[in-house]
């Protein structure tokens, strides 16, 4: 006690570690929510991607469409389902294969990069495959 009847508190050495203890917590639980968001918009992208594919190729085997008219919907289908700034920076061909048992098949082919919220290894790119019967003509 001192002379004025007051106790005098003495640092512990723990002063402020409760603030240091919240930032590196925060920092980790951060991360963890963009991994997730990140794997998140991933999925998301792969399964318009392949719907996308999958429509265009139906839309390209029909008798009165050719496989140009399949790209261009797919190329729709993504912008509706992304955005037309990632539909851009997709490629889309189409092609048309031949089984064995003699059916021809219309391909849809989307490559690109994936948007990227938080990623330290770096950009991904995907490619999907969409597969129709070609109708007779």
């Amino acid at each position: 006690m001192t002379g004025t009847g007051r106790r005098v508190r003495r640092p512990t050495g723990e002063s402020g570690a409760a603030v240091v203890d919240f930032l590196l917590v925060s920092i980790l639980v951060l991360a963890l929510f963009l991994l997730v968001f990140q794997v998140g918009a991933v999925l998301h992208a792969r399964t318009v991607l392949v719907a996308a594919a999958q429509d265009g190729a139906r839309y390209a085997a029909n008798a009165d469409r050719s496989p140009e008219d399949g790209a261009a919907r797919t190329v729709e289908a993504i912008g509706q389902g992304l955005s037309t700034g990632v539909a851009g920076r997709m490629s889309v061909t189409a092609g048309e294969q031949v089984t064995p048992e003699g059916l021809r098949l219309v391909e849809m082919t989307v490559s690109g990069p994936l948007p990227v919220v938080f990623l330290p290894a770096g950009p991904l790119r995907l490619t999907v495959r969409g597969h129709a019967l070609e109708e007779s003509r």
